[in-house]
């Protein structure tokens, strides 16, 4: 049985944080082509697709496109992304422009942060807290709270969803859930739930497409095929994948464990606890930084140094905010990128 990982006297960053605020609110700067969905036809239920800028996903609006099967509107949550990730998002949009597919970007924005610095992200969120994503100690709050609360919010603040509800009707949402055995585990543990605002559709399993047939649905379309979307600290983060993020990325990670060791009980890192590589799989760590250091992704010196003096700059940084009053507290980020270049100055 695998071990869960806990921490004491603090829970994570994605579920009820000491900093995490009240209210999530997401922010949409960016919104693509939205002229066709602002008079849907009356009497019909808005469609949402909810894009995680992965396969399944992507493969799901291309074949949506090419039945031409309604879609008013493609959200994406914005997330610490993987780097080719980050590369292939807008590559998508583009296509979706081209398509005439309405798309938009959105953001949990966090409101209250008592007396922390105000944190951005998901990382902010844990190196502020001293914590890691909730998915580390088998929990999934990491996308109830970053990806789907920002959506919802989104949606119940659309007027064209507002006019469907005074209606009695709901707005339809599609996961790119596929009919893989991966994907029919998770649509097991959300096949019953019912919601007053919205009917969940699962187009990939109407259709039984599985993964091969996701990737091979984008091929055909003449687009790269994504990498599995993820944050790049993710816990399901396989070794190859750590193995091509940029050595900044690593640095981050390193940081995000070192700051959260001290409250970790019987948990080892991002990973949870270390694998003996049954079944075909390499055997790894519970802690990436382990890991990085052992593959000498970076050098080790480094990561010795990381460990030894960043969390107490990182504490002695937020003791300095608190000070503060929050108009003139200054941001996780400004703190974040001071690292990233002291890192790269010191590594050079």
């Amino acid at each position: 049985m695998e071990e869960v990982c806990h921490m004491s006297n603090i829970s994570t960053a994605d579920g009820q944080a000491l900093s995490d605020p009240m209210v999530a609110v997401m922010g949409a700067t960016d919104q693509h082509r939205a002229d066709p969905c602002d008079h849907p036809a009356t009497g019909s239920e808005p469609v949402v697709v909810s894009w995680g800028a992965g396969v399944d996903s992507t493969a799901m609006i291309l074949e949506l496109v090419e039945r031409r099967e309604r879609i008013d509107m493609v959200l994406l949550a914005e997330m610490p992304e993987r780097p080719e990730t980050l590369e292939f998002i807008p590559v998508f949009r583009q296509w979706m422009d081209a398509h005439g597919i309405p798309n938009e970007t959105v953001r949990y924005r966090p409101k209250r942060f008592k007396n922390w610095p105000p944190y951005a992200d998901l990382l902010e969120n844990c190196l502020t807290n001293g914590t890691l994503p909730s998915v580390a100690f088998s929990r999934g709050a990491c996308s109830a709270k970053w990806k789907v609360a920002p959506q919802d919010a989104w949606v119940k603040a659309w007027p064209v969803a507002q006019k469907a509800w005074a209606r009695g009707e709901k707005v339809v949402r599609l996961i790119g859930f596929d009919s893989g055995p991966r994907d029919t585990r998770r649509y097991k543990n959300v096949a019953d739930q019912t919601n007053s605002l919205f009917r969940y559709r699962y187009p990939l399993r109407e259709w039984g497409r599985q993964r091969p047939d996701s990737e091979a649905r984008i091929r055909r379309a003449g687009l790269p095929v994504p990498v599995a979307s993820s944050c790049f600290f993710c816990t399901g983060m396989q070794c190859d994948e750590v193995r091509t993020l940029p050595q900044e990325y690593l640095r981050q990670i390193v940081l995000m464990e070192a700051r959260a060791k001290p409250r970790l009980r019987n948990c080892e890192g991002l990973w949870r606890s270390s694998t003996k590589g049954l079944r075909g799989r390499e055997a790894r760590p519970g802690s990436m930084t382990r890991f990085i250091r052992d593959q000498r992704l970076l050098d080790p010196a480094e990561v010795d140094r990381i460990v030894a003096e960043a969390p107490s700059e990182l504490v002695a940084f937020i003791d300095g905010a608190s000070r503060l009053p929050l108009s003139q507290r200054p941001a996780m980020g400004s703190w974040l990128e001071r690292f990233d270049a002291g890192a790269l100055a010191k590594a050079a």
